[in-house]
């Protein structure tokens, strides 16, 4: 079965620590993703965003987004990667974390693969506001067919015959803002 990866974005959850866990918790109320990202790339204090992310009773993985450090501090699963930051994938690792870094080209899917990740985020699958031309899933069923650690389709993904398509392109998961959002899940 697709693994779900749920990623936050300020504009929706909000960098507030006070009103992080209320936008969540009702997004958590309706949906149950497996791993759950905290991205803030606006906050002054992601640290103290991070330990308010700490306070969810949840099952699913939880990662904190470049900050490897805090993650294995605050005992968090693992740091999701940006797309250049291939030189912390190692780092990440020596730390006992599970690293998931983003790609958008096969050189960087197989750098990726090479450093020793766990998993990669590939985008755009489809297309999303301001991320450039969707990659498509014939590319993403390339992608797959090609590397042996786990791949988590992203971008655009919104409704369940998207997730179906990454599925049948043989990814491990779907990672998204907005499908969560839209309070679609059925788990």
């Amino acid at each position: 079965m697709i693994q779900h990866y749920l990623i936050t974005d300020p504009s929706f959850y909000s960098s507030n620590p006070q009103i992080f866990p209320q936008k969540l918790s009702s997004v958590l109320a309706t949906c149950k993703p497996d791993f759950i990202c905290l991205r803030d790339k606006q906050t002054s204090d992601y640290k103290q965003l991070a330990y308010a992310f700490t306070s969810f009773q949840t099952t699913a993985k939880c990662l904190l987004h470049s900050d490897f450090t805090l993650a294995k501090e605050l005992g968090f699963y693992g740091v999701h990667l940006d797309s250049k930051s291939f030189a912390a994938i190692e780092k990440a690792k020596s730390l006992g974390l599970f690293v998931v870094i983003a790609t958008h080209t096969m050189k960087e899917v197989m750098m990726a693969e090479k450093q020793g990740a766990d998993a990669i985020t590939f985008s755009p699958i489809y297309a999303t506001p301001n991320k450039g031309l969707p990659k498509g899933l014939e590319k993403l069923k390339e992608i797959n067919d090609t590397i042996s650690i786990k791949c988590f389709a992203l971008g655009g993904i919104i409704t369940k015959e998207q997730i179906q398509a990454c599925e049948e392109a043989g990814s491990y998961g779907f990672a998204s803002i907005r499908y969560f959002l839209k309070k679609v899940c059925n788990v």
